[in-house]
Parts: structure tokens; C-alpha cells; sequence
């Protein structure tokens, strides 16, 4: 049986940093990443079979648990009859019209394969609708890995931004504007400067990469509010929170409706999915109604449709989103109660089945907060829950995520971890 650091060796030899996403390779907590050999319900066992609580979830699509059964039996019975055609099917439209009843901005939806291709085209899908160029993104929020949003904030409050990645030439970003997350002002003064530009905001309406940051009262409703004065659109990036914090995302918390939506993970139930979706007079403009190509083979794919249904429809239980908030509340207000205990600087944070964890006195509302939390004991928590049978986001800047499975001999026993924890942070 190989050991995860020999994997880890060996998968440097043939993967560029032995991983297929970067934040899996622990270049920001250090040490050896955990390779998993399988997984079930709350749990996954790595290639030492050491048990450990997962609390990434993929990154939020299980959010029924790892291996759900009837996810299971769908996905092998869509398998049986082939794994793509290349063609449409019913299904597809069985899951487009899930998706328009669930979420209320959405009249029409196009499937693509995954979160980053639902952005890029939610914005190439913008700037033809309105016929302009520049867009609003906010630093600290991730929307995929697309040349245009590869982008940091220059020094001043308008200053255009800067690739963050090599290869991305400056032309690319030239027309996005960063600005600060839950700054109202800021969003405010870029339309004052540029409003007849502005062809869209891009936002995660909770962000869960510069780990979970809530908006601040207000922040939603000002962008909607700039957005409608100056014709332009206001797309929501529920990738990550779409029916991980409710059975209508952001925009049914808030009852603020966005003009385009992007989804992925959740929708897809662990395979490799995406969405994105708006009016019927929006959508006119993708192909083959309009001029604003978007195309793939793997569209709709119906392995992933069948996962996605059946997650979809487990999602729609009575109680199921009471029961997962009620969970994860009851993960942060322990975790928060034991480090408290312990006198450690920690506050915690969830909406729905999204969590975040801070090394600081208080719950951040910017990233600027979150940097200026305690990252080195975040990376001595994250590998002491690792020891004790515990997986956390590797990484100071990720959410968290539990499943319905994380039931409360689960959550106890993390939290009985975490205890165990805090003490030696405190010794």
C-alpha cells in the first residue's frame, strides 16, 4: 500500500505539482497532501486508509454526503446507455426546468460542464447584451480561471487591474474593474466614473474563496440599484452557494434577482457540471438565437444530468435545509465555545451548509479582515484536525462545507477534536 507521500512523489513526476488544482497540493498550510482512495457519507479514507471527517465536500457538491446511494444507482443506470452523445436528450430538459422553478431570476438556462465555463460565458453573454465592455469583479471573489478574471486591484479605488497569472496578456484585463468586496461606496463611484461602460457586476452574493464572507446590509441591494440605473446587468455567481445555502441560493435569501445566474457543483451532485441562466430576452442572445457563440460536446453530458436530477430532487425533502443549517450552526457555535475555553482568538461564521473559520476576534467582512487574521494558526489548526481524523480546507481563505450525513455524533466528535486542539494552541 503506498503512502500519501509516495503518491505525492510520484504525482509530481507527471502532474505539474502533483495536483490537478492547486489548492490541493497544501502549498499554503504545508506538508503532504492526503490522497483519497475512497469516500462515504461524511467521511473519505486516504491511501493509508486513515479515516478522516470531510469538510470540503468537493468543494460543495455532496452536499447528500459522499456516495449517495440513489446517486449512485442513477449515475450507473445513465451510464448503461452510453456516456455522451454529442445529442440532445429529455433529461436535459428535465433538469433546465428544475433549475427555472427553483431559482426566481431564471426564465431559460443553457448547461455547460463546468463553473468557469458558466462564468466566462455569463459575461461574454453580458457584453453582447448590452453591447459593452467593461465589467465590475471584486478582489477575494473567485469566478473561474477565464483570462478576464485572472485579475488583481491596482492602488487606487478605479485603478483598472493586473493579471494575476502568467500568460494572461494586460489587454485581457484591461476592461475589468476590481473593486473591494462589501464597499458600497466603491461600486458607487465606478458607475459615477464609468456607468456608460459597464456592461456587468460579477459577484459571489456570499463568497466562499476568500473563505465565507458575508454581504454586508446593503451591499446586494446597491449593486442591483447601480446596476438597474445604468443598464447594466447584474450576474450572480452561485457556483458555490446555488442550493448549498437554500433551495434558491442567494437571490432567495435575499429576494434580490439577478439578471444572469451561474451554477455548478450542487447541481451536478459530484460530477462535472455547469449552468448558467437568465430571462428569456437575455438568453436570446446565446446561439444559435443570437450572436453570442457558446458551445460543447460534453453539454448536458447525461451521466452528470442524471446525478444532478436525483441530487435536486433529494434537495427538495421537507426540512432538508432546516436540518443542514441547524448542523452547521451547531459545528461553528461549538467550535467557537470550545476555543473560547481555551482563550484562543477564533470566531465562526455559516449560512445554510456553508461555514468559515477565523483566527481573529470577530467574523471578517472583507479580505483585507481575513489577511489580517492569525494565518499561522490557522495552518497549526488545520494539520493538529488533520491528526485527529479531521479535514478542514486547506487553506485560510476557503469555506467549508457539511453534508447531511455530518450528523451529531459527526459534529460532536469535531468538535471534540477541535477541543483537543485549542488546548495545545494554548499550552
Amino acid at each position: 500500500m503506498p503512502t500519501n507521500a509516495e503518491l505525492f512523489a510520484r504525482a509530481s513526476r507527471s502532474i505539474p505539482g502533483g495536483v490537478n488544482s492547486p489548492v490541493r497540493a497544501f502549498r499554503s498550510v504545508g506538508g503532504t497532501p492526503r490522497f483519497v482512495a475512497r469516500a462515504q457519507g461524511p467521511y473519505f479514507w486516504d491511501a493509508e486508509d486513515k479515516r478522516y471527517i470531510d469538510y470540503i465536500g468537493s468543494w460543495g457538491p455532496a452536499i447528500l454526503g459522499h456516495a449517495h446511494p440513489e446517486v449512485v444507482r442513477a449515475v450507473q443506470e445513465a451510464a448503461v446507455h452510453g456516456l455522451s452523445y454529442g445529442a440532445p436528450t429529455e433529461a436535459e430538459i428535465e433538469i433546465a426546468e428544475m433549475l427555472i422553478a427553483r431559482m426566481p431570476s431564471i426564465e431559460q438556462v443553457r448547461l455547460v460542464s463546468s463553473g468557469t465555463e458558466a462564468t466566462m460565458t455569463a459575461i461574454r453573454l453580458a457584453r453582447g447584451a448590452t453591447g459593452r465592455n467593461k465589467i465590475i469583479k471584486f478582489e477575494g471573489c473567485y469566478h473561474g480561471h477565464a483570462d478576464s478574471l485572472l485579475v488583481k486591484a491596482g492602488s487606487g479605488l478605479l485603478t483598472f487591474g493586473n493579471p494575476t497569472s502568467a500568460g494572461v496578456p494586460p489587454e485581457f484585463v484591461a476592461h475589468t474593474i476590481v473593486l473591494d468586496y462589501n464597499d458600497s461606496a466603491g461600486v458607487k463611484a465606478a458607475f459615477a466614473q464609468h456607468g456608460k461602460d459597464i456592461a456587468c457586476i460579477i459577484v459571489e452574493p456570499i463568497a466562499g474563496n476568500m473563505n465565507l464572507i458575508k454581504p454586508v446590509a446593503g451591499f446586494l441591494e446597491t449593486l442591483r440599484s447601480e446596476c438597474t440605473a445604468h443598464g447594466a446587468l447584474l450576474i450572480f455567481d452561485e457556483v458555490m452557494t446555488g442550493f448549498r445555502v437554500g433551495p434558491q441560493g442567494v437571490q432567495g435569501l435575499s429576494g434580490i434577482k439577478p439578471d444572469i445566474t451561474t451554477l455548478a457543483k450542487v447541481i451536478g451532485g459530484g460530477m462535472p457540471i455547469g449552468a448558467f441562466g437568465a430571462s428569456a430576452k437575455i438568453m436570446s442572445n446565446i446561439a444559435p438565437l443570437g450572436g453570442v457563440y457558446q458551445a460543447g460536446t460534453l453539454s448536458g453530458n447525461p451521466v452528470a444530468v442524471a446525478a444532478g436530477i436525483t441530487t435536486l430532487k433529494l434537495l427538495a425533502k421537507p426540512g432538508f435545509y432546516e436540518d443542514l443549517s441547524k448542523r452547521t450552526r451547531a459545528l461553528c457555535d461549538g467550535l467557537m465555545e470550545r476555543a473560547r475555553a481555551h482563550k484562543i482568538a477564533f470566531s465562526a461564521d455559516c449560512v445554510g451548509g456553508m461555514f468559515g473559520v477565523y483566527f481573529s476576534d470577530k467574523v471578517p467582512t472583507t479580505l483585507a479582515e481575513v489577511s489580517a487574521s492569525n494565518i499561522e494558526m490557522f495552518k497549526v489548526f488545520f494539520h493538529a484536525m488533520l491528526d485527529q481524523g479531521v479535514y478542514f480546507a486547506p487553506s485560510a481563505y476557503e469555506a467549508g462545507f457539511v453534508s447531511s450525513t455530518h450528523d451529531d455524533s459527526v459534529i460532536a466528535a469535531t468538535i471534540a477534536a477541535a477541543d483537543k486542539v485549542f488546548a495545545k494552541l494554548n499550552a
